[in-house]
């Protein structure tokens, strides 16, 4: 059941991740990861990268590049991925500073009044899951890359990135007897802005100048975003092929 806020509502705090919770990107920063893990040579990272923001450069929408994310997972083992990523993220909190403190005290502080908490990202479940448990969040509504016969197909049906926020929260919420009107949402790009004006009061953490200058107008609480991401941990060479099954 729904927990009562100190008010008397339901209500419910949702935040996106990269760029609000975290400081890093979770995608780029687990690609990086996983292509080092594979003995992929740098530049295959910085290809992929180039690849996708020259997409973004061209006009693609961030749904779009969002889905093409996906091209370089096609055919890996879904266990392989999963255990990787549990992996990497313990190697991002070993190093610290991945995690953007002023926005994990805000989570802190709705669990703390007894609110569900719930992650709103682009991001995919096998990052967020171990994210997800550190932070005890109540749930995650993430992009569904898509998984056939225990694989990656190498796309993703609806990215959850800009109305698909909103349009999630809103059933979400609704499946549970949620009350909105007493929900708060974080979020740090303009893509966001309809996961923010989901619940009535969305909050901006850092945010690009667009989504400041929104937030000035409609008069949003504003916090300080994260500081600069710190390098990357990386793991050694352990497989000089693309792999398509959990290594022994």
């Amino acid at each position: 059941m729904p927990r009562d806020s100190p008010g008397g509502s339901t209500g419910a705090a949702f935040f996106d991740v990269d760029g609000t919770l975290t400081t890093g990107t979770t995608l780029f920063r687990f690609l990086r990861y996983r292509f080092a893990a594979e003995g992929r040579p740098p530049q295959a990272y910085t290809q992929e990268r180039q690849r996708l923001r020259a997409m973004t450069e061209a006009g693609v929408s961030r749904t779009h590049t969002n889905r093409a994310y996906f091209a370089s997972y096609a055919h890996l083992n879904a266990s392989y991925v999963a255990e990787l990523a549990e992996e990497w993220f313990r190697a991002e909190l070993a190093t610290g500073g991945f995690l953007h403190d002023v926005a994990v005290t805000e989570l802190r502080r709705h669990q703390a009044a007894g609110e569900p908490v719930v992650l709103v990202s682009g991001s995919f479940p096998a990052l967020l899951a171990p994210l997800a448990r550190l932070l005890g969040v109540d749930a995650v509504l993430a992009t569904e890359p898509g998984i056939v016969l225990g694989h990656y197909t190498g796309d993703a049906a609806l990215p959850m990135i800009g109305a698909a926020k909103g349009d999630a929260v809103r059933s979400w919420a609704a499946a549970r007897g949620i009350d909105l009107s007493a929900a708060t949402a974080y979020g740090d790009h303009v893509s966001d802005l309809p996961l923010l004006r989901a619940t009535r009061r969305g909050v901006v953490v850092g945010g690009d100048r667009e989504l400041r200058a929104l937030a000035v107008r409609e008069g949003r609480r504003l916090l300080p975003g994260p500081p600069p991401a710190p390098p990357q941990p990386l793991p050694a060479s352990r497989w000089t092929a693309r792999t398509t099954s959990a290594p022994a």
